[in-house]
């Protein structure tokens, strides 16, 4: 079940800015995001590049990818890219992963089929695990094969030994339908869906903990995320503006009813409201991603600053 801690990370948006960065590790703030595409329709920034300058403008927070599509990437130099980013870093590497298919004209110019990405995510999921796990490893699957290969992340200077974490950075899994939800339950050590009202991630979690009892997988230590497009302002109406227009194009004559659910905007009070119900179905690390045009800093400050503190860890349920 979730644990009895909630913080907060934000996302670097729309690009990693060293200036922004430094203001907002100096927040109450435990990680800091940024995702990417190959070959978008507009110029947005590659997952792996946009860690790299995470790890290196960065000093306390966890980073992480929110996220990587991994079936577009080669398993084997995306692990050893991980690792030395992790061992760099000083172990502070998560990587959030996912099957993408929104620009099938990226996996088509990576010759990769968009109806395997669920496949071979997978396989890469095990793939870097195996690859991190330390000494020789060997791989006999549908996409990949390879015989005895041992990964040996960089070693900082100065350092007697690698800092990559024994078993390597965190996979996040994340998605909304039940393949991902299954993915997380048997490969994933947290799940970190978007675009998911509270309602829907409380059964996301009961699906998960069912995939995991099925196979019986402990559960003990996975994490329990939820990335989250919101705008907090003084203003309430401002932030509601915000979402309107930094999201709503793509949900039609819907939009104000389904932003409402899976958006939150307002000010401090009326978003801890909601983010509060997110809470209570299971979220215990909010990565809030600002959906705005400006001033991003401010939405996150305010959310860090006075919607974290409002909200609780529900009591355990008492025991029949």
């Amino acid at each position: 079940m979730p644990g009895d801690r909630i913080i907060f990370g934000a996302a670097a948006i729309p690009e990693p800015d060293r200036a922004w960065l430094a203001a907002a590790e100096r927040l109450p703030i435990d990680s800091l995001w940024q995702g990417g595409h190959v070959l978008p329709p507009t110029a947005t920034g590659e997952a792996i590049t946009r860690l790299a300058l995470l790890t290196a403008w960065t000093e306390r927070v966890r980073v992480g990818t929110a996220v990587l599509q991994l079936p577009l990437y080669q398993p084997v130099i995306v692990a050893k890219q991980l690792a030395d980013l992790d061992s760099r870093s000083g172990g502070r590497v998560s990587v959030g992963v996912g099957v993408g298919g929104e620009f099938p004209q990226e996996f088509e110019a990576a010759g990769v089929p968009v109806g395997e990405r669920g496949q071979r995510t997978d396989e890469a999921m095990r793939i870097l695990r195996g690859l991190w796990s330390g000494g020789p490893f060997a791989h006999e699957g549908r996409f990949f094969r390879f015989g005895g290969v041992e990964l040996r992340p960089v070693r900082p200077p100065g350092a007697e030994a690698p800092a990559m974490r024994p078993g390597g950075p965190p996979l996040l899994v994340s998605g909304r339908k039940a393949p991902a939800m299954r993915r997380a339950a048997l490969l994933g050590d947290g799940w970190m869906p978007y675009l998911m009202s509270p309602g829907a991630y409380a059964r996301s979690v009961q699906a998960i903990e069912d995939e995991a009892r099925a196979a019986r997988r402990d559960l003990a230590g996975f994490e329990w995320l939820m990335y989250l497009y919101c705008s907090v302002r003084r203003d309430g109406d401002r932030a509601r503006d915000d979402v309107a227009t930094f999201l709503g194009g793509a949900y039609g004559g819907r939009q104000a009813a389904m932003l409402d659910r899976i958006a939150p905007a307002g000010t401090p009070e009326e978003v801890a409201a909601r983010l509060q119900e997110y809470v209570d179905a299971g979220v215990r690390h909010f990565v809030i991603s600002p959906a705005a045009r400006e001033q991003t800093l401010e939405v996150v400050t305010l959310a860090a600053e006075e919607v974290l503190p409002r909200l609780t860890v529900p009591a355990p349920a008492a025991a029949p």
